[in-house]
This record gives structure tokens, C-alpha cells and sequence, in this order.
């Protein structure tokens, strides 16, 4: 779950306060060196609890990219200590999690934690320590040069998928006036203001905004408000599939058949249970990877291809139900590790940094990585990409009309 600005202040503060009462406090430590030993990997995963999903996946790319280096003799001979913490999805859990990664393990790396709203309060508390800190959550405040040199995203940023939206609606559908409706967490506000901002620097106009809580059963009079307003298309910025699906459903009681873009969630498996028909997906666009999605013939990237058939069924198991792409996300992560520290010569903090900065179209899985000293976001803007929110099939959608 992907939380707002509004919640930021509150789960920083919970990290710093959970620090205080850990053992050996929050100070910030000197950089440690390398010892020349494993390579320890301290793995942060919500892999139980209602947040599971994304992370068991994702542990599915990355055990299976530790298991391959291993068997290859390591990272320049040395082996991968893979340790990992299940949080169940609990911030309080995260941060406590990260202080014994840190402080106890003395992990060289950690990977996570998976949601947002648990790498919030971690963040900071992991970067404290010096350690490297791979971040696949999608909120933008979790990397900065300055506040946190050594986190580096391997994940695409919220405004990335706002962009991708807006590039879709505005520029390849040529819609001008546009609804865009969030829900009422800090989460939809922000994005919804992120979402007006980019419409209108794309030249299109927002006619309507509407902020609607997540369990409001009804949802007709709000989109019915939108149609009113002259809206030519809609954008959805809620990780709720129940409200998706209401919205979806409402546009279709209405006979309203403009174009919805936005939030992944639009392209659930929850979201396609609450709809009333199947027939109302149609025209109905989610934002997606170019990696893991197949063209107008069906055909993925070679790339993918390649990857699903050496994972294999011992990996992805017999038939793929979830998003493939939490588990190429999850094995770019360990990728990254491995070129950065075989580019670095070492695990010591400082040539981690530099070799990371200096990294430009690091090819991956899930997509092609560029860090620098003044950008830790990896993920190319041009690799996210809308899907037909109907189509997935065997963990991977078909791009949106209008791609090559």
C-alpha cells in the first residue's frame, strides 16, 4: 500500500520513535569497510500478513537470483548471505527489523521493505547505518541524493505513473478535458493534485476532481458530476480495487463510455470480480511495463521470454497468477547488487556509491537501470506504459492502443 504526504511526518516520526527505544539507539555510525567475507543481503519482506501478495512474488525473483549467483560461485568468488525479515506488513515491525539488519547482521545490503508505508519510517533509519538500500516502493520521498545518498530505486515513482497516464490520455488519445478522482488518503490527495499539475503542463484541462473514501458504496452522482463537467476522459488514483471497480461500473450504468487511465490496481483480479459485467473493462487502462507486456501480435520482449523459460516452473510455478513483474522486479534488485559490486571491487559504502552513480542502462529484467549523483530513480520513464486492464494473462497484460 502506497501511502500519502499527509501520513509522511507521522511514520517518520514512528521510525525515530521506535529507534529511541531500540538497544543501540539511531546514531549515525561510520561507514563500515569491507571485510571480504559473504555478502550479506538483508531482505525486508511483507510476507504475510494483507500486504503479502507483491512480496511473496517478489521473494520469488529474488531467492531465485541469489540461488543462480551462488551456483555461478558467488559474487567475484564470494557467496550471498541472503537474510531474511518478514515484517507482515507492519511499519513499527520494519523499522525495528532494519535496526537488527544493521546493527546485529551487519547486512552489506538490504532489498525493501515492499510498501511504501512501511519504507517510510525504515528509510531513514537504514540510511543512518550507511547501508546500501535498494528501494521498491513507488513513493517519490524515499530517494534522495542528499537525505539518503546510498538508496537507490529499482522500481518506477508514483509520478512516473502519473506521467505515463497523461502521456496516454493527453498526448496519444488527444483528450483535452479530464476527470481524475482519488481516494481520501494522503495517498489519492497527493496524487490527485500530482495528476492535475501534469494534465495541465500536458496542455489538457481538468474539468473535475473528486476525492471519494474508500468505502462509499455509491459513486454514480460523482461520476455522473465529472460527465457533466465535459470530461473526455477519466484518471483513477486509488490502490482500492473496491473503488475502482465502483467507478468503472458507474461509468458503464451511465452509458458513458470515455477512456479511464491509471492506478495498476484498475488491472486486478479484485477489481475484475467486483465489476458487474466484463464487458465494462473495456476502455479501461492501466499503467503497466513495456517489459511485461505483450504487443498487438501477443509477443513479449525477448528479454522476458528468455527469463520465464529459465526461471521455469520450480520458480514461477505451473501457471503464473500473479503480476510477473514483482518477480523480475524482485531479481533486477539482487542484479543490481551483483554488477555494483563487481563494478566496485568491494562492499565498502563509498565505492558502492560510486559505482551506482556511474551506472547508465544497466540491462534488467524488469528494465534497464540509470542512477547518477544527482538521480537515484533507475527505472527509464519511457518503459512505463498503459495496459488493456482486461487482458492479463499468465502474470503479464497487453499494451494499450496506440504503442509500438
Amino acid at each position: 500500500m502506497v501511502r500519502g504526504r499527509s501520513g509522511w511526518s507521522r511514520l517518520v516520526a514512528l521510525g525515530m520513535a521506535v529507534c529511541v527505544i531500540a538497544v543501540s539507539g539511531c546514531a549515525a555510525t561510520e561507514r563500515r569497510t569491507d571485510d571480504g567475507g559473504d555478502i550479506k543481503i538483508g531482505w525486508l519482506s511483507s510476507l504475510s500478513g494483507p500486504l503479502s501478495a507483491a512480496a511473496i512474488a517478489e521473494n520469488r525473483g529474488v531467492r531465485y537470483a541469489v540461488d543462480q549467483i551462488n551456483a555461478e560461485g558467488g559474487i567475484d568468488g564470494r557467496r550471498i548471505d541472503l537474510i531474511v525479515r518478514d515484517t507482515g506488513g507492519d511499519p513499527t515491525k520494519a523499522v525495528n527489523m532494519s535496526n537488527e539488519l544493521t546493527l546485529k547482521d551487519e547486512v552489506d545490503f538490504i532489498i525493501g521493505p515492499v510498501n511504501s508505508g512501511e519504507a517510510l519510517p525504515a528509510v531513514p533509519v537504514i540510511a543512518k547505518r550507511d547501508t546500501t538500500n535498494i528501494i521498491i516502493g513507488t513513493v517519490d520521498s524515499l530517494t534522495d541524493p542528499e537525505k539518503f545518498p546510498l538508496a537507490y530505486r529499482t522500481i518506477p515513482t508514483n509520478e512516473q505513473w502519473v506521467q505515463a497516464a497523461t502521456d496516454y490520455l493527453v498526448g496519444r488519445l488527444g483528450i483535452k478535458k479530464v476527470a481524475i478522482f482519488g481516494d481520501t488518503t494522503g495517498y489519492g490527495t497527493d496524487t490527485v493534485n500530482q495528476a492535475v499539475d501534469l494534465v495541465e503542463n500536458a496542455g489538457g484541462s481538468v474539468v473535475y476532481r473528486g476525492l471519494i473514501d474508500v468505502n462509499q458504496t455509491d459513486v454514480t452522482s460523482d461520476v455522473a458530476k465529472a460527465r457533466s463537467a465535459g470530461a473526455e476522459g477519466v484518471m483513477i488514483w486509488s490502490a482500492a480495487a473496491g473503488l475502482g471497480g465502483r467507478l468503472i461500473n458507474a461509468r458503464a450504468a451511465l452509458g458513458w463510455d470515455v477512456p479511464i487511465a491509471g492506478h495498476p490496481a484498475l488491472a486486478s483480479g479484485d477489481t475484475g470480480k467486483l465489476l458487474s459485467d466484463k464487458a465494462n473493462w473495456s476502455n479501461v487502462f492501466a499503467v503497466g511495463y513495456r517489459s511485461m507486456s505483450r504487443d498487438s501480435s501477443g509477443r513479449l520482449p525477448a528479454r522476458t521470454t528468455e527469463f520465464i523459460a529459465s526461471a521455469g516452473t520450480e520458480v514461477l510455478g505451473e501457471s503464473i497468477t500473479y503480476t510477473l513483474w514483482w518477480v523480475a522486479l524482485g531479481y533486477d534488485s539482487v542484479q543490481t547488487i551483483k554488477h555494483a559490486v563487481i563494478t566496485a571491487g568491494s562492499t565498502d559504502p563509498d565505492a558502492i556509491e560510486e559505482a551506482l552513480d556511474a551506472t547508465a542502462d544497466l540491462p534488467g529484467v524488469f528494465g534497464d537501470y540509470t542512477w547518477g549523483p544527482d538521480n537515484r530513480n533507475g527505472f527509464p520513464l519511457e518503459s512505463v506504459v498503459m495496459n488493456e486492464a482486461s487482458s492479463f494473462d499468465e502474470g503479464t497484460f497487453t499494451l494499450a492502443p496506440g504503442y509500438t
